[in-house]
């Protein structure tokens, strides 16, 4: 079964970087921004910068950069970041308590506006100042507003069965936490976070600095050796 999937392009990855550090420009009252200086803020190649920059439609001058006012504005409509999208919560863990308390998703215009959990201790409690509603009252809930996204931070057996009754109420979008690969049919894009992913990247760098600096210990001892 082929399905829709969202363009995980390295340009996207980084767009939201950039738009944290112009917000933090933007509050220090500076007007506009380089190419140069948003290279360096990201350690990435000039010619990165630009040609990201390029894909938002923007026009910047030269010798004195962007608008930063007007860059955000660009870089927000780039990401459909420009209007409010609605979302809901399944999982009121830790992690979806994280994400409930996480400030910079109103600078990217996702609104959590419903949560749900099956935990009788978090039912009726409040979260991050957003009440915590039984997961069987799903239907019932979103019946009448279905929202853009669903986030999904339940486990990894809940998650399947609870995709399949938020694609049956007409949710296209999954948010998707849990470490297995969920089955959707087509039109239902599902984007996949794989926290570990990341922990993978930084241990295979460490692994390889190990085995460098083991290398260049035994040449060393090998040289003296031969001395």
């Amino acid at each position: 079964m082929q399905r829709d999937k969202i363009l995980n392009t390295p340009t996207i990855r980084r767009m939201p970087t950039y738009l944290h550090k112009l917000l933090k420009m933007q509050l220090e009252g500076k007007t506009r921004v380089s190419s140069t200086e948003l290279a360096e803020y990201m350690n990435i190649e000039l010619i990165v910068v630009r040609k990201d920059i390029a894909l938002t439609g923007i026009s910047g001058q030269r010798r004195v950069g962007y608008e930063i006012d007007e860059l955000i504005r660009y870089i927000k409509a780039y990401l459909g970041w420009e209007n409010t999208i609605y979302a809901t919560l399944i999982g009121a863990g830790s992690l979806g308590s994280a994400l409930l308390g996480y400030d910079d998703f109103r600078h990217y215009g996702l609104e959590i506006d419903t949560v749900f959990d099956r935990d009788p201790a978090k039912i009726g409690h409040e979260i991050r100042g957003r009440e915590v509603f039984d997961i069987e009252s799903l239907e019932t809930r979103l019946a009448t507003k279905v929202p853009e996204i669903a986030i999904l931070c339940v486990s990894n057996p809940a998650a399947q069965q609870i995709a399949d009754r938020l694609v049956k109420l007409g949710v296209r979008y999954i948010w998707n936490f849990a470490n297995v690969a969920l089955q959707v049919p087509d039109g239902v894009i599902v984007q996949r976070e794989v926290i570990a992913g990341g922990l993978a990247m930084l241990t295979v760098r460490i692994k390889n600095e190990r085995m460098k600096s083991e290398t260049s210990g035994l040449s060393k001892f090998f040289r003296k050796l031969k001395k």
